[in-house]
């Protein structure tokens, strides 16, 4: 029986590992080196590591930092955080990461997606999509933490993004962000219908079950948390966990 990838999706904040709830709240859980440690034991599939400071900032994520998680880490993992050049792209990969996450910069320029697409391949490129609605209006996607409207509704940009050369996209809910209430599956499935490569459900997973229904339900073929992978019990204590195979074979 086919599995799809489970993600776990780690935020950082002065290269501190934080869980935010509705991209605020910023709460400590650790040292992300010891997560990808215990990741590494778990056998998870991928890691995605984003600063989330790091545009507000006008910076690039520490390329040490990637550089560590490189030697330590035995999965494929992705990095976002300020990306704006083809050198910043180059410098992630230099220091370790097989794939980068653009986000603001692709929805202010999406012929850095073609530029970065074509220098480095689809298969290195991933945008991740920040949506919510508006006051009564309709779905839209940020940028910039979700701070910055975009004006583009989440099929239309993700369109626009295929059509310049990404080969993944993160869908990600705001709203959902942090509540362990299940993903929104009908943007999920939205963008999923409107576009051909894969697609990778963020925001809201806080059960096996929740990722069973955004395969199912959604057509995704990746699965992404954050809450989920970092705490456990009706408490919500910071334990870093994984599911066991067994349990993922939807």
């Amino acid at each position: 029986m086919f599995r799809p990838r489970i993600i776990p999706v780690l935020l950082l904040r002065n290269e501190a590992l934080v869980k935010t709830r509705s991209f605020g709240k910023h709460r400590y859980i650790g040292d992300p080196i010891n997560a990808v440690r215990i990741f590494n034991d778990l056998k998870a599939d991928e890691l995605v590591f984003l600063d989330i400071l790091a545009t507000r900032e006008g910076r690039l994520i520490s390329l040490d930092f990637v550089r560590k998680v490189g030697e330590e880490a035995n999965m494929p993992f992705a990095v976002g955080g300020g990306i704006r050049t083809i050198r910043d792209i180059r410098s992630i990969l230099s220091a370790g990461a097989e794939k980068v996450v653009i986000n603001s910069y692709a929805a202010e320029n999406p012929d850095f997606v073609s530029e970065a697409a074509d220098s480095f391949g689809s298969s290195t490129i991933t945008v991740c999509i920040d949506i919510k609605k508006r006051w009564l209006g309709a779905p839209q996607t940020w940028t910039v933490s979700g701070t910055r409207p975009t004006g583009y509704r989440p099929e239309e940009f993700a369109r626009l993004v295929e059509e310049k050369g990404a080969g993944e996209i993160i869908v990600q809910s705001i709203p959902r962000d942090g509540t362990m209430e299940g993903y929104d599956l009908d943007l999920v499935r939205r963008v999923s219908e409107a576009v051909t490569i894969p697609v990778v459900a963020l925001g809201g997973a806080g059960t096996v079950e929740h990722l069973r229904q955004a395969y199912l339900e959604a057509h995704t073929s990746g699965l992404a948390a954050g809450s989920m992978f970092v705490f456990h019990g009706p408490k919500h204590g910071v334990l870093i966990n994984y599911p066991d195979r067994s349990e993922i074979q939807f």
